[in-house]
C-alpha cells in the first residue's frame, strides 16, 4: 500500500473519534434506521439491538464489534503504531521502544531487544516520549480553547483531511471556486457537467459542488448514488470513485450503502 492510499483509507470518522474510541476501535453512530457499532479500521458495522453470529457463538452488537476489531486487525495499538510517520510522527526506532515499553520491558531488557548500547539510552528516550505526550495533551486542549471561538471568515474553501494528495493546489478560494463552477456547469451548478478536468483543483471545487446533491445523514443505494451522478457526467462511476476518494462519500464495506462524510 502506497502513503497516499493508506491516509485515503482513514475514514473521517478516525479523525474525528476520541482518544477512548481510538482505543476500543470502533464508535457508535446513529444512522437512518438504527444506532450502529462501526469500525474504525475498515467501516464493518453492526446494529445495536441485533444479536450476531461469530462462528459458533453469539454477541451482542458491541462486543461483535470488538471481537472483529482484534480479529481482523490485531490489537489497535499495534495498528496504530503500524501507521506511516507522517500520521504518527514516531520513528521506527520510537515505535521499536514504545512497542518494548508495552509489553512492560525494563530499560536493560529493551535495550539488548533493539540492540541499543545502553540502558541509559532507553532511559532518555523514555523520558524524550513522556515529554511528547505531555506536549500533545496541552496542545490538544488549546486547540479545544481555540475551537470554542467562531474561527474569522476565510477566503478559502476547505478541503476534508481524508482527502488524497493535499498540497498547495488545494487552496482554492471562493472567487476560483465559482469560476470554476461557472465553467464546467455552464447551465448553472445543479445541471450537468460539460467535462471531468485532470487538475485537482478544479476537480475538488466540482466534486465539493456535487456532493450537495446528497442530503447528509441519509443512507443511499448503490444504485441511488449512480441515478444521482449519471444526471451530472456519463462517466458516473469515475465521479463516485473520486467523491470517496477526496473523503466526501463514504460506503459500507461490501458497497451497499453510502453516506456523505461531511
Amino acid at each position: 500500500m502506497s502513503e497516499d492510499q493508506e491516509v485515503i483509507s482513514i475514514s473521517e470518522k478516525f479523525w474525528n473519534a476520541s482518544i477512548e474510541e481510538l482505543k476500543k476501535g470502533y464508535v457508535f453512530e446513529e444512522r437512518d434506521r438504527c444506532g450502529m457499532y462501526v469500525c474504525l479500521v475498515c467501516g464493518e458495522a453492526f446494529e445495536k439491538g441485533v444479536i450476531h453470529k461469530d462462528g459458533d457463538k453469539y454477541y451482542e452488537a458491541e462486543k461483535s464489534a470488538a471481537v472483529h476489531v482484534e480479529r481482523m486487525h490485531g490489537t489497535m495499538f499495534q495498528w496504530l503504531l503500524g501507521l506511516d510517520k507522517k500520521l504518527t510522527g514516531l520513528t521506527d526506532l520510537q515505535k521499536g521502544l514504545l512497542n518494548a515499553f508495552r509489553q512492560s520491558l525494563s530499560d536493560a531488557q529493551a535495550a539488548q531487544e533493539l540492540g541499543i548500547g545502553s540502558t541509559s539510552t532507553v532511559r532518555n528516550h523514555r523520558f524524550t516520549l513522556r515529554e511528547k505526550a505531555k506536549q500533545a495533551k496541552l496542545f490538544l486542549t488549546i486547540m479545544e480553547l481555540v475551537d470554542e471561538k467562531p474561527p474569522a471568515a476565510s477566503p478559502f474553501v476547505s478541503i476534508p483531511r481524508s482527502a488524497s494528495m493535499v498540497d498547495e493546489r488545494f487552496a482554492i478560494t471562493e472567487e476560483e471556486n465559482d469560476e470554476i463552477l461557472k465553467a464546467y456547469f455552464k447551465q448553472g451548478p445543479d445541471g450537468p457537467l460539460s467535462e471531468f478536468p485532470k487538475k485537482q483543483k478544479r476537480k475538488a471545487a466540482i466534486l465539493r459542488q456535487l456532493i450537495k446533491r446528497f442530503e447528509p445523514g441519509r443512507e443511499y443505494s448503490e444504485k441511488e448514488v449512480n441515478e444521482l451522478l449519471k444526471e451530472a457526467f456519463a462517466d458516473y462511476i469515475t465521479l463516485r470513485r473520486y467523491l470517496i476518494d477526496y473523503g466526501l462519500l463514504e460506503r459500507e464495506e461490501s458497497g451497499s450503502h453510502y453516506w456523505v462524510k461531511i
